[in-house]
């Protein structure tokens, strides 16, 4: 090697570790002025964590945001962490145009969702939240309505199958329906999930969404080299194919057929799989709009709209699946609220065996407390995670670039500063009068809030309350005795590890 390369490449070398220096100096000095527990090198605060269950991690997060106040410093190996439980730094996050950038956890998701709405920033995220805006208008959200009625009915009738008050999970029953739900509302097709649990389909969104829970915690796992060695690596990679194969033949399916509509021939006509075969119905508001939404004048492409309706079928069965399961759970355990909720049904329904409308939904307003209030106790995401991609200042506060940001909207909802005697369950605390003399708004934030706030929010809603009438319509609910407690572990979504274990029992 010649004096030259050998001097260009020392100079190189004290100029990277003078950037690194700058840069782990610059941070040093920032984090410094937060508190939080002393990290050891290397692993951080990493040994805080390590080894312990998904429900200890969320107890061990409580205590370190018990012990050092409302934002809290956390390394995680070299990565610098702020976890945050003040509703006036959160609103300086969540109001941000800025701090839209995902956390790293993200990241495990993109392998399936590719760079949907989810994942996306800048341009990209602007533009597809402009283009699937639409697709929850009032009206079509109406369509979404008649779906939610009719894979209820089924879920009732898979739940008078059981014996009269037989304790049952109810949890993976709900995630059958809501997947049926999302299935049909996004893709306009039927996934037969209910009907048929040991499908292709239903079992390769089980494995994904395993390898995703079991990706957050295990830090073997976590640093991509290490997960394509293992063996969840390879189940990961065969159930995406089975969940990208079937969203592709919806996709062209619908556009050969809007095509011919139109008296055009699709080049691909020959590979056209029949709409009959799919299941698919007339109603597809959600993946139609995607196929006829253009980008700087050109059309989405199979790819582009795979990554939003895969999107959806991930963010659209997990978190109601959560909220649905907790929220028939507060209304089993606390038997004055479902008597008030039954009461309200029978105002607003009577008889009537019509299928509900929005307007019928809306005048649940009782029930909506309780959804609220339930909410606050069991928030399907129960921490919000951004990324700092350059230095940020909030309020007072000065954040290092590459900071992981973590909202913990479960551990606000069960603040006492927020919330006055936070463990009892009590729906009225968000009666309008109350709500505005004492909640500062954000306090609470279980859809988010600010420019990447839950787009599906209304859907979310109206799903819930359409579940719970036509559940209650036709049971009674009460909490299995020998069931205690939801043993709770914040995943991307807030989970009961021991299930959610009901009782039914027919109404006359």
């Amino acid at each position: 090697m010649s004096v030259e390369l050998v001097l260009i490449s020392v100079i190189f070398a004290v100029i990277a570790g003078f950037l690194w220096h700058e840069k782990f100096s610059r941070r040093a000095t920032l984090a410094a002025k937060f508190r939080g527990p002393s990290p050891y090198p290397l692993i951080g605060n990493g040994h805080l964590f390590l080894g312990s269950s998904p429900p200890e991690i969320l107890q061990t997060i409580g205590k370190l945001v018990k012990e050092y106040g409302k934002v809290v410093r956390i390394f995680l190996g070299v990565d610098f962490l702020l976890f945050i439980t003040d509703p006036k730094v959160v609103e300086a996050v969540l109001s941000s145009n800025t701090l839209i950038s995902k956390s790293k956890e993200y990241t495990f998701l993109r392998n399936w969702l590719g760079d949907g709405l989810l994942l996306s920033t800048g341009k990209k995220w602007h533009s597809r939240r402009k283009i699937i805006t639409p697709t929850f208008h009032f009206k079509i959200l109406e369509q979404f309505v008649e779906v939610f009625d009719r894979q209820g009915n089924i879920f009732v009738q898979q739940l008078k199958a059981l014996k009269p008050n037989q304790p049952v999970d109810i949890y993976p029953l709900v995630t059958l329906y809501a997947l049926d739900v999302i299935c049909e509302s996004a893709m306009g097709t039927t996934a037969n999930a209910q009907l048929n649990s040991d499908s292709e389909y239903v079992q390769a969104v089980k494995d994904i969404t395993h390898v995703l829970h079991l990706r957050m915690f295990d830090f073997l796992l976590r640093p991509e080299p290490f997960f394509k060695m293992s063996k969840s690596a390879t189940q990961e990679k065969k159930a995406i194919k089975v969940l990208h194969d079937f969203t592709d033949r919806v996709i062209v399916a619908r556009r050969n057929e809007l095509l011919q509509q139109n008296g055009k021939h699709d080049e691909n006509r020959n590979s056209h799989v029949g709409d009959e075969s799919l299941g698919i119905k007339k109603k597809m508001a959600f993946l139609d709009v995607l196929l006829q939404s253009t980008v700087d004048g050109k059309p989405l492409t199979n790819m582009d709209i795979r990554e939003e309706v895969d999107t959806f079928m991930f963010e659209g069965h997990d978190t109601t699946t959560s909220g649905i399961s907790f929220l028939l759970y507060n209304i089993a355990l606390y038997p004055e609220v479902q008597k008030k909720v039954v009461d309200e049904l029978q105002d607003v329904f009577g008889n009537d065996t019509r299928v509900p409308t929005i307007s019928d939904l809306n005048n649940l307003q009782y029930m909506d407390l309780v959804i609220k209030e339930t909410m606050r106790l069991f928030p399907s995401v129960p921490i919000i995670g951004r990324e700092a991609q350059t230095e940020a200042k909030l309020n007072d506060l000065t954040i290092p670039a590459g900071s992981g940001i973590a909202i913990g909207t479960y551990f606000m909802g069960r603040d006492p500063d927020l919330f006055p005697d936070p463990e009892t369950f009590n729906p009225e605390r968000f009666s309008v009068e109350r709500s505005a003399e004492t909640l500062n708004p954000y306090s609470y934030v279980p859809f988010s809030a600010g420019p990447r706030n839950c787009i599906g929010q209304k859907f979310a809603i109206l799903e819930m309350k359409s579940t719970a009438a036509k559940i209650l319509r036709n049971f009674e609910l009460s909490v299995d005795e020998s069931y205690k407690t939801p043993v709770l572990m914040a995943e991307l979504i807030l989970r009961p590890e021991n299930g959610v274990v009901l009782k039914f029992n027919p109404r006359q």
